[in-house]
């Protein structure tokens, strides 16, 4: 996607404005900037940027001075928005008309990222009208009347569009940028990444599970051995109650409080953990596609590649050329 095809780094812009999140506006600075090849060349320039190159405030009380203006959007590969403390200010305080010509002008050539609440800053331009997206869940239902336009989905970590990517909250930010690193130059490049910055190269799951919703009782048993268990077998026949009876509950009892600790049902569950080794394994290996479905406990390829076109909107050929091609 680079527009100087002579350049070896990925050119990066990320827009602040007024009430600038300040760990939003951090991480894209520091997951990309810190991912570099093994000759330890970064794989990214990473710019700030503010309307009229002039100070905004952030929500954590100091000011964030970019050193560029509006027009790098036009420079650059990629444009990283970042999230702004009370999205819902856009009701009564819009986004300036500098701000959405920029982004309208740089989205036909330019890949458009959001982190948080920014996704109110790309719909706000109509960049997200008829895409599935996602935001922070706290602001899900704001953002709904707002831009009914917009297939929201407030249960993930990230959307991946293509040419437009939205993240969830704060930290999810995180899983967004080490994913750009990963699409842009394979897996082995994200993990890398992912190590400096001490954190983990993928999390499975959804935003759903940080959903704040009643804590069970102290005294309850957690389902986390039987999660862990399942997570050294997910290539054998897993059923219910097979789960149940590894943490001594009924199969009843085992379901809501699975449900309370990851806000996933145990079948949609171990479904995204079998999905995610089938990712894994058509990234880092040749196996064939029928050996990948049975190592990651789905039996056939036809059963694998039904399971990926669902959580992915690709076949698992489709998906491994596209990131053993970046690798």
């Amino acid at each position: 996607m680079c527009k100087n095809r002579a350049m070896r780094r990925h050119e990066v812009a990320v827009l602040a404005l007024d009430q600038v999140t300040g760990f939003d506006l951090g991480t894209p600075t520091q997951v990309l900037g810190t991912a570099r090849d093994e000759r330890e060349r970064p794989y990214y320039r990473v710019r700030v940027c503010t309307p009229g190159n002039l100070p905004v405030r952030s929500s954590a009380g100091y000011s964030v001075q970019g050193d560029h203006g509006l027009e790098l959007l036009a420079e650059v590969d990629t444009i990283i928005v970042s999230g702004q403390y009370r999205a819902d200010v856009l009701h009564r305080d819009p986004l300036s008309d500098d701000v959405l010509r920029a982004l309208v002008a740089a989205a036909p050539t330019t890949r458009i990222v959001s982190i948080c609440t920014g996704a109110f800053v790309l719909a706000a331009a109509g960049l997200l009208d008829g895409r599935r997206a996602t935001t922070h869940w706290w602001y899900a239902d704001a953002f709904r009347e707002m831009f009914p336009h917009v297939d929201l989905d407030p249960d993930v970590l990230f959307v991946d569009e293509g040419d437009v990517l939205t993240s969830a909250g704060v930290g999810a930010g995180i899983d967004l940028c080490l994913h750009l690193v990963r699409k842009d130059f394979g897996t082995e490049a994200a993990n890398r990444t992912a190590r400096r910055c001490v954190v983990p190269p993928w999390r499975s799951g959804g935003q759903s599970q940080y959903v704040e919703r009643p804590v069970p009782p102290v005294e309850t048993t957690s389902t986390a051995p039987a999660r862990e268990w399942a997570l050294g077998r997910l290539d054998e026949a897993l059923d219910l109650r097979t789960l149940a009876e590894h943490v001594r509950m009924s199969v009843r009892t085992f379901t809501r409080r699975f449900r309370e600790e990851t806000g996933l049902s145990p079948g949609k569950w171990l479904t995204q953990q079998r999905v995610e080794r089938a990712r894994h394994l058509l990234e880092s290996t040749d196996l064939p596609v029928d050996e990948v479905a049975r190592r990651s406990g789905f039996g056939t390829g036809a059963a694998l590649r039904q399971q990926m076109s669902a959580a992915l909107g690709v076949a698992p050929s489709v998906y491994r050329n596209t990131f053993r091609a970046s690798a």
